[in-house]
């Protein structure tokens, strides 16, 4: 397919934008870039696409999503308000991943995948937890990302709160998973993590001891101060130097949030080429805090972006991003445009390289052909320079019209190719109300102490 008359912008290390450009890709492979009118020549007989004066991007990645909590929106929580982000987990998430039966888990899946293909995300790392449904349930999730046409890097949350048979089921399947998808070009697997503070020493041995040679780990860490509480009052040592002591950390391991980790621990994350995620949205709405952002970044550490479940258009988060820390400091210097989207595009394309060692995130000869369509018109010049504001302050969801992953059309003017969004939502819906039902009964078992 031949793409003419655009404005390529390529992302990497040196983004670039090329006004009235083509790219021609082949295989899923970009093969050539330049302009539309010497592509056009050089490429007569190919299938052409034309951009009508809209931006050629890179599709967006997710750094750190939960497709699992799908079936929390609009959902009533039982008893008071939780106060802090500790109620919060015993009170909807916890009881809500008990509720997950097979079903569930696919369609949670599908409705955001559906969400990731409007939004332009064509690359995403999930974190899964259903402790009543643990066997083949990152098949599941595996399946619907086919179906979807995207790329995934998948996990299962291994945790002590479900017992240990639970927590060796699903350290089982995350070894099975990681095999089966040791060479998949657009499904891999990580070893999953639920956070320190449901975690002993001895089931994280237990997981390192399991781990495939030279893989990671994904885990929530210090996203409130109760999992800094918690390891500081039974081991002796804040969460960062506790993982790295059982062999956690390392250049394949995803820490996502670490709101509350210091000075010492941020040290420990640079030595060990360890990655950061960071989910303002998620951050905002559960009130934990706001990570130092502007130290990670000027300490030149590897800060990605990701969303924690929320919708899946990653500009929201740039955004989010951009503004947390302003307020959140009370200085408008803080969260510099250029910054947040190192973090959101270069930097969350280097995690997906490290996965799936194509150059992913970029638009290059030789990279996979995972490209959007974005109509923006801008009404003031554009440039490599300037463009991080032209994103924060003008892109909207709407924007997209068509995503393209390995080649694949998913979206073309809108419309989906690959997923029917209305009978997914509607199987979906079907659904709810027997998972609504039986989260009720978990979170009010919560609630009384059961």
């Amino acid at each position: 397919m031949l793409i003419t008359n655009g404005t390529v912008v390529t992302w990497g290390d040196s983004n670039q934008v090329l006004p009235d450009h083509a790219l021609f890709f082949d295989q899923g492979v970009i093969q050539d870039i330049g302009p539309s009118a010497a592509l056009e020549v050089r490429y007569p007989q190919a299938e052409r696409l034309d951009a009508r004066g809209q931006l050629i991007m890179p599709g967006a990645i997710c750094a750190h999503t939960h497709f699992y909590g799908a079936y929390a929106r609009g959902l009533a929580i039982p008893g008071p308000a939780a106060p802090d982000f500790p109620a919060i987990l015993r009170q909807l998430w916890w009881p809500l991943d008990k509720a997950l039966d097979a079903d569930a888990v696919r369609l949670s899946a599908l409705v955001l995948l559906v969400d990731a293909v409007k939004h332009g995300t064509t690359t995403l790392f999930d974190h899964h937890a259903s402790p009543n449904a643990i066997d083949g349930s990152l098949d599941l999730i595996a399946d619907a990302v086919t179906q979807a046409g995207v790329r995934a890097v998948l996990c299962y949350e291994v945790t002590d709160r479900d017992g240990r048979e639970k927590a060796d089921a699903g350290i089982a399947e995350n070894v099975r998973f990681m095999r089966a998808h040791a060479d998949d070009p657009r499904i891999r697997g990580t070893f999953g993590l639920h956070a320190g503070l449901t975690l002993s020493d001895d089931t994280l041995r237990r997981c390192v001891d399991a781990n495939l040679p030279g893989e990671g780990f994904h885990i929530h860490v210090a996203e409130h101060e109760a999992d800094e509480d918690d390891s500081l009052a039974r081991y002796g040592k804040r969460v960062i130097p506790r993982l790295h002591d059982l062999g956690i950390l390392g250049p394949k391991t995803i820490t996502a949030h670490c709101v509350h980790v210091d000075a010492a621990e941020r040290a420990l994350l640079k030595a060990t080429g360890t990655w950061v995620t960071h989910q303002p949205r998620s951050n905002m709405n559960n009130a934990v805090g706001a990570l130092a952002f502007d130290t990670f970044m000027q300490e030149g550490q590897k800060v990605c972006i990701g969303n924690d479940g929320f919708s899946n258009n990653m500009w929201e988060d740039w955004k989010a991003a951009y503004f947390l820390h302003k307020v959140a400091n009370r200085d408008p210097r803080r969260a510099n445009g250029a910054d947040v989207i190192q973090a959101g595009a270069v930097n969350n394309a280097r995690l997906a390289q490290t996965f799936f060692g194509a150059q992913i995130g970029e638009l290059a000869v030789g990279a996979p052909a995972d490209v959007v369509l974005v109509d923006y018109q801008p009404f003031t010049p554009l440039s490599a320079g300037n463009l991080p504001w032209h994103i924060l302050f003008g892109f909207e969801a709407s924007m997209v019209t068509t995503t393209i992953a390995d080649g694949k059309l998913l979206m073309r003017d809108r419309q989906l190719l690959t997923l029917d969004e209305h009978a997914i939502a509607a199987e979906a819906r079907a659904l709810a109300p027997s998972v609504w039902a039986r989260y009720e009964q978990f979170a009010n078992a919560a609630l009384a102490g059961g």
